[in-house]
């Protein structure tokens, strides 16, 4: 007997689930007057990747201006405008501009106008959407979100004021 008739033909591999997040699903973070639909936490990309959609307020500070590590971030502005503080320059974006911010850029941004902002954000890997996750919990206690709650959530996610 030849080997072949003993061995057991190997099982297909089950291809990934595809994610499918309709309009009003996915997890919701309320920050203040920041609205985040996370629309993937990276469970589905294998941490390589996290999309969330934000809504700024009108006249929404966004938070301390920082530098991440570890992770790339980018923002795709869908509707409004958003301002972008990179180091000492201002841009203000609006819809259809792409902002992508490579680790170790110090940047923030805001909603300086009358409207809201929506913008999509990008997170590789994915380690930074469980900050959002923490800031929620911040403000879940009654304790409001100042820049040190901020900073402090910050450093569980190499990622340090600039």
């Amino acid at each position: 007997m030849g080997m072949t008739e003993h061995t057991q033909p190997s099982e297909p591999q089950a291809a990934p689930a595809v994610s499918v997040v309709g309009p009003g699903e996915g997890e919701t973070i309320v920050l203040g007057p920041t609205r985040m639909r996370v629309l993937e936490d990276g469970s589905h990309t294998g941490h390589r990747l996290a999309i969330a959609e934000s809504v700024l307020a009108p006249h929404t500070q966004g938070p301390p201006q920082h530098r991440h590590g570890r992770h790339d971030e980018g923002f795709y502005v869908l509707d409004g405008t958003v301002r972008f503080t990179v180091g000492d320059q201002e841009h203000d974006v609006t819809k259809g501009t792409l902002v992508i911010v490579p680790p170790g850029t110090p940047h923030t941004f805001a909603n300086v106008t009358d409207h809201p902002a929506v913008m999509l954000s990008t997170f590789t890997p994915d380690l930074y959407v469980q900050y959002f996750r923490d800031l929620q919990g911040v403000l879940a206690t009654g304790q409001p979100l100042t820049p040190q709650a901020n900073i402090d959530a910050m450093n569980h996610y190499s990622t340090e004021p600039a």
